[in-house]
């Protein structure tokens, strides 16, 4: 059974320099799938080409991120739809989309819109959600709540909640939390609550490549071949065998984005 690195921008300038070394050493740690959610309209020629040079390995989403709205976000959400309506697209889910007010909430209305116009291509398209969600905890939930009764289905990227956040996520059974290499820092708190809280079958792996490697490579560029650092600490978390992580993590990703042959 290989990993699915459920969430990397390997689209980015980061990676221009190296992709294809980049690629090779995911492999050659396990890797046998990644995922690429889309931000905005500027990066998807990137993501689309890095995708093409790469079927069967790489795999893109399409959505508009919650930080890179701008005025004309409804122009851009109207032509990311034009791109999931045509017969043979080749994306997988809905990303990445959600809420954020970390750093600024002047676009909280913005967001809101742009966030449930997404859940309703989600539904329209038959496409999973990647869910980005920081400092909007309450406003997420009661979106998706308008939903309940929809075949909704997807991933709480980067998940780092409470207990509380945790149990209240997963009551939307077609769900699950996306872990990454956060849960290996010194000072989170992410292991308690998921022993707690979340079962390992409810989880997926992610790296949110470049950003958050996990311990030993924390601060430095994220990528997929680091993942065996999560499996690993979900392994000491869970007491399972690290191939027990991969495994349950592999298939609830499979089963949510169902457009990836297996």
């Amino acid at each position: 059974m290989y990993i699915i690195d459920t969430h990397a921008h390997l689209y980015g300038d980061e990676f221009t320099e190296d992709i294809d070394l980049v690629l090779e050493r995911a492999r050659q740690n396990g890797v046998g799938k990644i995922f690429l959610p889309n931000i905005d309209k500027a990066s998807i020629s990137a993501l689309n080409a890095l995708a093409e040079r790469n079927p069967g390995f790489l795999y893109p989403m399409m959505g508009l991120h919650p930080t890179d709205l701008d005025q004309d976000y409804q122009q851009v959400l109207r032509y990311m739809e034009t791109l999931v309506a045509t017969p043979g697209h080749p994306y997988i889910g809905i990303g990445e989309v959600g809420l954020d007010y970390y750093w600024d909430d002047s676009m909280k209305r913005e967001q809101l819109a742009a966030f449930d116009f997404q859940v309703q291509l989600s539904l329209k398209y038959g496409l999973p959600l990647m869910i980005h969600s920081r400092s909007a905890h309450d406003d997420l939930v009661h979106v998706l709540r308008e939903y309940r009764e929809e075949p909704l289905r997807g991933v709480f990227h980067s998940f780092v909640g409470t207990p509380d956040e945790a149990a209240e996520l997963l009551d939307f059974k077609g769900f699950v939390l996306g872990v990454n290499g956060i849960v290996t820092f010194k000072k989170s708190d992410l292991p308690e609550t998921l022993l707690a809280a979340v079962p390992l079958e409810r989880l997926v792996l992610e790296t949110d490549a470049p950003y958050l490697a996990p311990v030993p490579y924390r601060g430095k560029r994220n990528e997929s071949a680091y993942l065996p650092y999560v499996v690993q600490k979900l392994s000491q978390i869970y007491e399972v065998a690290e191939s027990e992580v991969i495994r349950c993590t592999t298939e609830a990703a499979l089963e949510i984005f169902d457009r990836v042959e297996a």
